[in-house]
């Protein structure tokens, strides 16, 4: 199968073009053993603007009250609100319909979610479902536990050296007993930018649904669940600049119409008896007991500002961003960047000669600059490339190139204590 290159390419940015941005993040004004802060850790959790934290303590302090069935002001109001936010995702990701916008507590919920509502009901003894090597272990053990379980088995998409998947080794994996395909969009340790929308076709020629783990790529780049046709996707709010706590599943109807609930208890029935209950449609079968509605609503307000700046100038911002720290990366000796994928998101991460990552963060870190150290919840890529763990800067469009300019001196200032 031919793969097309979707990704946009890049072009020259102006590093002020986002500068008024940082203003709104009011964690940006702190500082670290005297030293600015210097956040480079979005992957692993978004800063939050203060427009997201207003709107929090507004429904907090103006606007509480437990959604559904109360007739009275506020649990109307949170009701509203709370759909509200549904429905601003919905149109985030070009769903078809609200119904099809599940509230979870993140992604990895998300995807335990599809695991047990879809994986055991319909896959058996001898069934094969196909993960890739890039998958975060959120995408992983769920469907191991179901393997052990049911008896299914697990095939794994192998990688290069660059950190790209090799799309003729995954069609191969397909056959009859292939029912069910979990795929990364965007690696959270290398930053690749997997050609998902092919590999979804493909698995769709073979009648074959297919999970999408959008963690890494919805805060970066535009997502259209109806253009790339997945069955599946999920991603947490917190890494689009919203609250903790919560994130969103989205199925197409009739897959979730199908599937079984995850959790029992309130408002995912439609009636109760000791001799049987009936279940809600959807969304509502999947949300049961009192769902997170401030953060759900906190997250509404965080796509309201990411729309407002918009998702292709966030991309082309940190793609300029990550080009040129790759390139003054790639200017000191004796270090390395691990994943080189032609199409990646805002990730970099990096190994040094003669120096574990853990002390890496623990001096940059008296310099005020924040990196995430370790295998990042990918130890099978770390297995792939013989090393025990990476450092990993990862940009948002809060930051600049001064800030790159001072990790580049920081690695520096760390390679000379240490050699």
């Amino acid at each position: 199968m031919k793969i097309i290159d979707t990704s946009i390419q890049p072009r020259k940015i102006q590093t002020n073009s986002m500068e008024k941005f940082r203003a709104d993040f009011p964690i940006l004004k702190l500082k670290i053993n005297d030293k600015p802060l210097i956040y480079l850790d979005s992957a692993a959790s978004s800063q939050m603007p203060q427009v997201v934290i207003d709107r929090l303590v507004h429904y907090q302090t103006a606007q509480h009250a437990n959604i559904n069935r109360a007739v009275y002001y506020l649990s109307e109001i949170a009701t509203s609100e709370y759909e509200g936010a549904r429905h601003k995702l919905q149109k985030f990701i070009n769903a078809r319909e609200d119904r099809e916008v599940i509230f979870t507590s993140g992604t990895t919920d998300s995807i335990n979610l599809v695991m047990h509502g879809y994986g055991r009901k319909f896959i058996k003894a001898g069934d094969e479902i196909i993960l890739t090597t890039l998958e975060h272990h959120s995408n992983i053990v769920p469907w191991q536990m179901l393997a052990e379980e049911t008896g299914a088995k697990i095939r794994i998409v192998p990688i290069n050296d660059k950190g790209e998947l090799l799309i003729d080794a995954y069609e191969k994996l397909f056959n009859k007993r292939t029912k069910f395909v979990g795929l990364i969009h965007v690696s959270n340790a290398l930053g690749t930018i997997n050609p998902i929308k092919q590999m979804i076709a493909f698995a769709h020629l073979h009648h074959v649904p297919v999970l999408i783990d959008g963690a890494q790529a919805a805060p970066h780049i535009k997502v259209d669940v109806q253009d790339l046709d997945c069955d599946f996707y999920a991603f947490s709010a917190h890494k689009l600049c919203g609250p903790t706590g919560v994130g969103m599943l989205y199925g197409k109807a009739a897959q979730l119409e199908a599937m079984q609930p995850f959790k029992g208890g309130g408002d995912m029935i439609a009636s109760v008896t000791f001799e049987k209950t009936t279940y809600n449609v959807i969304p509502h079968k999947f949300e049961a007991g009192t769902p997170p509605i401030a953060a759900a609503i906190g997250f509404g307000a965080a796509i309201d500002y990411l729309s407002t700046i918009g998702m292709d100038k966030i991309h082309l911002y940190e793609l300029d961003l990550l080009n040129y720290a790759t390139e003054l990366i790639n200017d000191i000796p004796g270090v390395h960047i691990v994943g080189n994928a032609i199409n990646k998101t805002a990730v970099l991460s990096f190994v040094v000669d003669g120096i574990h990552p853990h002390d890496i963060g623990t001096l940059l870190n008296q310099e005020g600059i924040a990196v995430r150290t370790g295998h990042h919840c990918a130890q099978p890529v770390m297995q792939r490339f013989n090393i025990p763990a990476t450092s990993r800067a990862s940009f948002a469009f809060y930051n600049n190139k001064l800030e790159v300019d001072a990790l580049i001196a920081g690695i520096r200032k760390v390679q000379k204590v240490f050699l």
